[in-house]
This record gives C-alpha cells, sequence and structure tokens, in this order.
C-alpha cells in the first residue's frame, strides 16, 4: 500500500513513513493510493468479535507492508488493554433506532484515545526498528493533547510537545495535559485560539530546517494513522445493529473533520453507511460550507464544547480530494485561496460532497437543554460535545434507518457545563481522582513561530 499527497507534489510513501512524516512536505495530507474494500461476507463475518480482532481485520490491508502480521496483533492488544470497557466502544440505545456509541473508556476519557494509543505504539515499534528518535509536536483544541502525552509519556525514543490554547479548554482538558511529570512530554499554553496553535504546527512542518533539524513528526488527525484508527469503531458499531444486511446512519460532533472522515473511508470500504451527519456548535464553518455558504473562516467563537472551537478543518482537506476527482492541483489551490480566507466549492464537488454528508449546527442553549433531555429521557449524562450530535441525529433521524451517535468524551471532561445543565456533578473515574490535587507543568507562550521553535529546540533530548 503505498501513501499519496492530497495535493499531488510529495513523494508516494510506505505506511510507516506516511506516519512518521506526518504532513507531506508540499503541505498536503496523506491518503492511501487506493482505499481497500470488504465483502459482505468478511464484514459479516466481524459480528461478535472481540474489538481487536475486528481492528486487526480493518486496518490490516492498510499496514500490511510495514509490520509483520503478529507484530501488528500485538500492537493492537497493547493499545487497547487499557481501556475501561471490555467492548472498548459499546453501543447503548437512546430510543428508538437512536444509539449512543461511547468512546470514552480510554485512559483519557475521550475518542482521541482509540487513535493515539495506537499510534503510539505503531512509533515505538517503527522507531525502536530503525534506532531513530523523533520530536513530535501536535495542536489541540481539547482532547488531541492529553491523549499523545499519555500514549507517549515516558518513551525514549520520543519528545512531544502540545500547543493548546491558553484558557479556552476545560480545566480537566488542561490538567490531563499539565499533570503528567515524564520529562520527555511539554505542555506549551499558546495566547491565541486553537486555529493559531494548528497553523503554527503546519508552519513548522513547512519550515524544512527547523523540520529536519528537530526530526518532526506529527500525531494530529493530519496524520492517517489516526484516522484509520477510527475506521474501526464504525465497522464494530455498524455489525452490532445488522450490517451490512441492513444501513446504518452515523452523527459526529466534529470540528477538524477527522472523526467523520474516518467513516467515510468506512463506506468506501464497503460498509452500508446511508448517511454521514456532521454535527457542529457555533463555530460552523462545515455546516455553512456544506449548506452550500462557501467554505469562508470567522472568528473563532469560545464555547461550552470547546474541542470543537475551530474555523479551519484541517481533515476537510481529504474530502476535498475526493470531491475534486482526486485532483491535487485544484485542492492546492483552494488551500491557496483559504490563506486569504476562504473559497467557494464548485458545484460538482459539492454535489459530491452531498451524497454521503449532511450537517446540523447546534446553539449554546440547545446544548445545554439537549444534555437535560438526554438525563431526563434517556437516563444517559452526557457531555456537551456529544449533546451537539444528540441534537443534530434528532433532526436528521430516519424511521428506517437506525443512527448511531458518537459520545466523543466522557461528561466528567466538561463538569462546569454538564451540571449547569444537569444539576449533577459528573465525576471522574476513579483511577483519575486526584487529578485537580496533581501538581501542574505547563509554559505558557506567545503565539509567534520563532519562539515557539526555539523553546522546542532548547528542550528536546540530546
Amino acid at each position: 500500500m503505498k501513501y499519496i499527497s492530497t495535493r499531488g507534489q510529495a513523494p508516494e510513501l510506505t505506511f510507516e513513513e506516511a506516519m512518521l512524516t506526518g504532513l507531506a512536505r508540499d503541505g498536503g495530507l496523506y491518503l492511501p493510493a487506493e482505499i481497500p474494500t470488504m465483502s459482505q461476507d468478511e464484514i459479516t463475518a466481524l459480528a461478535g468479535l472481540p474489538y481487536e480482532e475486528i481492528a486487526f481485520c480493518v486496518m490490516w490491508p492498510y499496514v500490511s507492508g510495514s509490520f509483520a502480521e503478529d507484530e501488528f496483533k500485538a500492537i493492537i492488544a497493547r493499545a487497547y488493554e487499557g481501556f475501561g470497557h471490555d467492548a472498548r466502544a459499546p453501543l447503548k440505545q437512546l430510543n428508538e433506532n437512536h444509539f449512543l456509541l461511547e468512546l470514552f473508556h480510554g485512559p483519557t476519557l475521550a475518542f482521541k484515545d482509540f487513535a493515539m494509543q495506537l499510534i503510539g505504539q505503531l512509533f515505538q515499534v517503527a522507531l525502536k526498528r530503525r534506532g531513530d528518535r523523533v520530536t513530535i509536536v501536535g495542536a489541540t483544541s481539547g482532547d488531541t493533547g492529553s491523549a499523545a502525552i499519555e500514549a507517549f509519556r515516558g518513551l525514549d525514543a520520543v519528545d512531544v510537545f502540545i500547543l493548546f490554547p491558553h484558557g479556552r479548554v476545560s480545566e480537566v482538558q488542561r490538567r490531563q495535559m499539565t499533570t503528567p511529570a515524564d520529562s520527555n512530554v511539554h505542555a506549551l499554553a499558546v495566547d491565541g485560539d486553537f486555529d493559531d496553535c494548528q497553523a503554527a504546527v503546519k508552519d513548522m512542518f513547512n519550515d524544512f530546517d527547523f523540520r529536519d533539524g528537530v526530526k518532526l513528526a506529527g500525531v494530529n488527525s493530519i496524520n492517517f494513522a489516526r484516522v484509520l484508527a477510527q475506521v474501526v469503531y464504525y465497522f464494530s458499531a455498524a455489525v452490532s445493529l445488522g450490517a451490512p444486511h441492513r444501513n446504518v446512519s452515523f452523527t459526529v460532533p466534529t470540528g477538524n473533520f477527522g472523526d467523520i472522515f474516518a467513516g467515510y473511508i468506512a463506506k468506501r470500504m464497503g460498509l452500508p453507511i446511508d448517511r454521514l451527519v456532521v454535527a457542529t456548535n457555533q463555530n460552523d464553518i462545515l455546516h455553512r460550507c456544506l449548506s452550500g455558504e462557501g467554505y469562508f473562516k470567522g472568528d473563532t467563537i469560545p464555547s461550552i464544547s470547546p474541542s470543537m472551537d475551530i474555523q479551519v478543518s484541517s481533515n476537510f482537506e481529504r474530502a476535498l480530494y475526493y470531491a475534486y476527482g482526486e485532483d491535487g492541483g485544484a485542492v492546492a489551490q483552494l488551500m491557496d485561496e483559504l490563506k486569504n480566507g476562504g473559497f467557494n466549492v464548485s458545484q460538482g464537488a459539492m454535489e459530491a460532497l452531498r451524497e454521503s454528508f449532511d450537517s446540523g449546527r447546534v446553539s449554546e442553549d440547545e446544548t445545554l437543554a439537549t444534555i437535560k433531555h438526554t438525563l431526563d429521557h434517556s437516563a444517559e449524562l452526557v457531555c456537551p460535545h456529544t449533546a451537539v450530535g444528540i441534537k443534530v441525529a434528532e433532526d436528521h433521524r430516519a424511521a428506517d434507518v437506525p443512527m448511531i451517535t458518537l459520545a466523543t468524551a466522557h461528561p466528567a471532561k466538561f463538569p462546569a457545563a454538564v451540571e449547569k445543565a444537569s444539576g449533577m456533578h459528573p465525576p471522574l473515574p476513579s483511577r483519575m481522582s486526584d487529578l485537580y490535587e496533581r501538581p501542574e507543568r505547563v509554559t505558557r507562550i506567545a503565539n509567534d513561530l520563532g519562539a515557539i521553535e526555539d523553546h522546542i529546540k532548547g528542550h528536546i533530548a540530546e
């Protein structure tokens, strides 16, 4: 399996090379040159299997040239052994034909653990084999950072620097990033918003002297390995509800488009997904675009669902690549226009996007009301991001197709909003009960590329 850039000007790489590279040198995002498909019989055979076995069947065609079969099975086993639920991603029924996919049983209580725990193990094996060391830099709107730190903390061959917007993540999210004591992980609170953090990371990858000097690698959802790991739970959930002999739909609360793009890959692989519904908060660039208003950046407005406070959804570039007929030149032109504020999507590309994606926007008041309604009517306490998904799912649910809403985080990660809505203070799991007492270790830094690069160069291990 070879991997190509969405902008068409970077060399083809193996899975391992693409994983360790992160962002392509032409600024694009890596994708498999071909998306493998699974037959109806192969999908049917997944029913009843443990999550780890489903993960192997789904991901193996993408990685087979880079890892041995037994080696990859062992990597998967290590990745998920620390999850707090044996089903890893259990389904719960909310009401008639509406189901909740719980993705928060990992070590940092968010869906990012499914990808990050796996990618941490993949990096460890690949770097040990190469005798190499890398510097991982990532941007986070809340959950990616803590998942990355948890996955890579204490590893000998990796230094990790996570940029997050100062004052714009929940206290639990912040403390999960700032309390690990391992010397190879570093939390940087940037004076800006998430888009500033994400832009700085992309600028570092495009600064080739810096990139090569510190051996930069990325674990944001720009890394296809992240997306690949998330494809798995679409299969596990769908077969639980009767796929491939029954269509299903998914609603995904998303800001960066990575989680729902994984669903698109699952659909391309042959999973019978009827609709993929994008659920956004008031930072609704994706909903506006899918509604035909173009892809134009606005101001990022802080919300009670901060992981979705994003105006530039980096993974949308991958969806555009397919919508524009796999034309790397067209994608590169659009990304150049985005630097000046945004672009309109061609009629043909919009039709291609609408073949798979619907969307909806949820206000702050609607989010709070949905948390309360879900507790009152389904006895489920959900986080604000999940509430955004539930509200949009209810607006788009069809009577004859099961709807699965992705529950992306544990409610205890956002206690203030959850308590405001429900009157209940969601407790942290017992393994994290002392989180508020742990000392924090964080560096506040200006939204300045040179300052960030200098800090990183001064704090990587020799």
